[in-house]
């Protein structure tokens, strides 16, 4: 099935887009992996380089004319490790390797419902749901997948919690956020942690409810969200100390973060099946104090424009902050750029369900 033709779906077209002045830095410019919707099979690659200020929409067609189904259904994640670029490709069960400075298609690796990836000492570990894509109260626990970044072959896996999400590495161990969100109404509230030397589950740390996402800041807390239950459990966000304990509740609805210094960005896009609306919150948390700064780090208004924020991303560099809007889902969304004191910048139309972002201090070539 995964080498199957289009059928129903045309391929979208590549276009490219001049949207700001060219400047120079470390910071080359990044890829932005566009989700789309399950079963469309239509997640596609952007990428934004910041010498010519020109962004490319669906570069993966073009690059890549030999692979069929192009990218595949749902981009989940995205990471750079090396020279090598990964998605994570969650519908169709795979992550794809590609070159860093081309996109060039490399390899893929075959894992079962996978999600998120992350990187230490030359391995991959990739999340994965391990059962089909269904809602299942009796859905089986998830693992992680160790692979081999050299080979590109999975060595040895991992039995976590259900739906396994995010992880992050903290002094040769492994944190995964634990949702059980194929078990609704019965979530894990749980974080895996895995012995990176016998990858081995050590232990679970009972956090919160249908836990998602994962950040590790400078002084060693693991910074974890709960999306709740959408009706009565609001969503929060909780942090793990260095002694595996839940220390402090933030009273803190998230939907996404990234850290950047000493701060973590956050928005909540907090949907209630009791009121059937969303809430939407654009947080930053000071990390040394933990403590909530703002509730709205975009500071100007345009907020207003965002109706379903989605991806979010800072540049390391030059501090500018990045938010996608994926509208109504099915149409393509819009990338959003804000000053580092959240003040428009610019805006371009991307893929479908714009979301994971990764930055390359590496000059992209041949789009």
């Amino acid at each position: 099935m995964l080498h199957a033709c289009r059928k129903d779906e045309k391929a979208v077209p590549p276009t490219v887009t001049p949207v700001a002045p060219g400047i120079t830095g470390q910071v080359k410019g990044f890829y932005l992996l566009n989700e789309a919707n399950m079963g469309s099979n239509k997640s596609t690659l952007d990428y934004f380089d910041y010498e010519t200020g020109i962004y490319h929409k669906n570069i993966f067609p073009t690059v890549n004319p030999g692979v069929v189904k192009e990218l595949g259904d749902v981009g989940n994640d995205i990471e750079i490790y090396g020279s090598k670029l990964y998605a994570v490709i969650n519908v169709s069960h795979l992550v794809e390797v590609m070159d860093l400075t081309t996109a060039r298609h490399i390899a893929t690796i075959s894992i079962p419902n996978c999600r998120y990836i992350t990187f230490d000492k030359g391995y991959a570990y990739v999340s994965s749901y391990a059962g089909p894509v269904l809602i299942d109260p009796n859905a089986r626990l998830g693992y992680v997948a160790r692979v081999d970044t050299t080979t590109l072959t999975v060595k040895d896996t991992c039995v976590v919690g259900y739906q396994p999400e995010e992880m992050v590495i903290r002094d040769n161990k492994l944190y995964v956020a634990n949702s059980g969100g194929y078990r609704v109404p019965k979530y894990d509230n749980t974080v895996s942690v895995v012995d990176l030397n016998s990858f081995k589950e050590t232990k679970k740390i009972t956090v919160g409810i249908n836990l998602h996402r994962m950040e590790k800041d400078h002084y060693g807390n693991i910074y974890v969200t709960s999306r709740g239950d959408y009706k009565n459990t609001r969503s929060n966000t909780y942090i793990i100390n260095a002694a595996d304990e839940v220390s402090d509740v933030l009273d803190l609805p998230a939907s996404n973060m990234t850290l950047s210094g000493d701060s973590i960005y956050m928005y909540s896009t907090e949907w209630s099946y009791v009121t059937n609306s969303n809430t939407i919150s654009y947080a930053i948390v000071n990390t040394k104090t933990k403590s909530i700064v703002t509730r709205n780090f975009i500071t100007d208004g345009t907020d207003k424009k965002i109706k379903i924020p989605y991806g979010l991303a800072i540049n390391p560099e030059t501090k500018e902050i990045y938010v996608t809007d994926a509208k109504n889902y099915v149409t393509p969304g819009r990338l959003y750029c804000f000053t580092p004191d959240g003040k428009y910048k610019w805006d371009v139309a991307t893929g479908d369900i714009p979301a994971h972002f990764v930055f390359t201090t590496r000059k992209v070539t041949g789009l």
